[in-house]
């Protein structure tokens, strides 16, 4: 099968969907990336794709196409030119692409306007379009402090609802999206769940060993608005004068400063920053976690989200301790794998801390083995790719 993928974001970038195409070429299918040039989530163009260098690779047996984009900098304005350079180039470039694909699928992140050219696509080779959405929008533009009554906003939400409403299929990467879908969106097209497995380096982490004195918590991943990091930083100040807690925070993005600056300001010294790493020196990160962390913002749409890190973190095998709403402690529930409470309740989240800190070493065991087996049952990458695969081929018959 002949597959067009298009993401604004794409290896060296850190997303899953890099994987997938990987795992999509070595099941024999033809992998076309149509994405944009490096710079998340420094905000910074990777200097190897300046100067026109490196529009055209094939990595790992997926041929990727690159299209021009402005660096995300630091802002709100940089940001939107960011999102809007991609969506004209990428729609423009296009144009001149090899039109022979059998399906187009957009692997959809912020922002949404990352699928105006897979639209243009469809409409000029009448293929099937899937948008697998993995962030609601406008809803994680509102989130992030744009009112829902303003005119950005309205139009932001016209936008996204006829955006959706051009795919053939929708596949969502949590099972609450149907929700926001038919409730605030109003679309009723074939909508189906498709939440993404970890990568294998993340599966062959091990096992928890015994510490005498210290429990460490681990929190890897972007460190935005949205993630709520600062409640991790709150639930620490609590806990400082328990010696024996330590906190480590791996990852980069827009509020990694402020929460830095939060710490100092609290006098608190049982968080480390290590900042950004690349996946493959993530393992030595996980390694040391006696139990993992996972935080977002209290709102509502926000909280159908299902972090991609929630099936990392299960894969390692590892409890998991959470501040979050929706979808993330529907599934921890399930798993009965760690502690969850409410989004943004960081008393509450000392609380589990030193809960899990005075339980026994038996009962750490128990809730990472919960972790991993929920994962092999519901999240490998096995029955991913088994579940993509049927997917697309009934897509395909339906056209035929």
């Amino acid at each position: 099968m002949k597959l067009l993928i298009v993401c604004q974001y794409f290896h060296p970038e850190q997303f899953r969907v890099s994987d997938i195409c990987f795992e999509l070429v070595k099941e024999g299918h033809q992998v076309t990336v149509l994405t944009g040039l490096p710079n998340y989530p420094q905000g910074i163009v990777d200097n190897k794709y300046r100067f026109l260098r490196n529009r055209r690779e094939r990595i790992n047996g997926v041929k990727v196409i690159r299209s021009w984009l402005i660096g995300r900098g630091t802002g709100t304005i940089r940001l939107a030119l960011n999102y809007v350079s991609f969506a004209l180039s990428a729609t423009v470039k296009a144009l001149f692409l090899e039109k022979k694909q059998d399906a187009i699928i957009v692997y959809q992140l912020s922002p949404v306007t990352m699928a105006l050219p897979a639209i243009l696509l469809k409409k000029i080779t009448k293929k099937p379009l899937i948008i697998y959405c993995h962030d609601l929008w406008p809803e994680s533009v509102a989130s992030a402090g744009i009112s829902e009554n303003s005119k950005v906003y309205t139009l932001l939400l016209k936008l996204s609802k006829w955006i959706y409403t051009n795919a053939d299929e929708i596949f969502t990467s949590s099972r609450l999206f149907h929700e926001y879908f038919q409730n605030t969106l109003f679309i009723n097209k074939k909508i189906t769940h498709l939440p993404v497995y970890a990568e294998a380096l993340f599966e062959d982490i091990e096992p928890l060993l015994k510490k005498e004195h210290f429990i460490d918590l681990l929190f890897a991943g972007n460190i935005g608005e949205m993630q709520s990091v600062e409640t991790i930083i709150y639930a620490a100040n609590e806990l400082k004068e328990l010696e024996n807690i330590r906190f480590h925070i791996v990852g980069d993005g827009s509020s990694r400063q402020k929460c830095e600056q939060l710490a100092k300001q609290l006098g608190i010294k049982n968080v480390i920053f290590y900042g950004q790493h690349t996946i493959d020196k993530m393992p030595q990160f996980y390694k040391l976690a006696d139990a993992f962390l996972i935080t977002l913002k209290a709102n509502k749409v926000i909280s159908y989200t299902l972090p991609n890190k929630v099936q990392s973190y299960m894969a390692a095998g590892r409890p998991i301790i959470g501040a979050i709403d929706g979808e993330t402690q529907i599934v921890l529930n399930e798993a009965n794998c760690g502690y969850c409470s409410s989004a943004e309740d960081y008393l509450k989240l000392a609380e589990n801390i030193k809960k899990f800190a005075d339980s026994s070493k038996e009962d750490h065991v128990m809730l990472a083995n919960n972790a991993k087996q929920y994962y092999k049952d519901n999240f490998s990458k096995e029955i991913y790719m088994n579940r993509l695969n049927r997917l697309l081929n009934r897509l395909l018959e339906k056209r035929m």
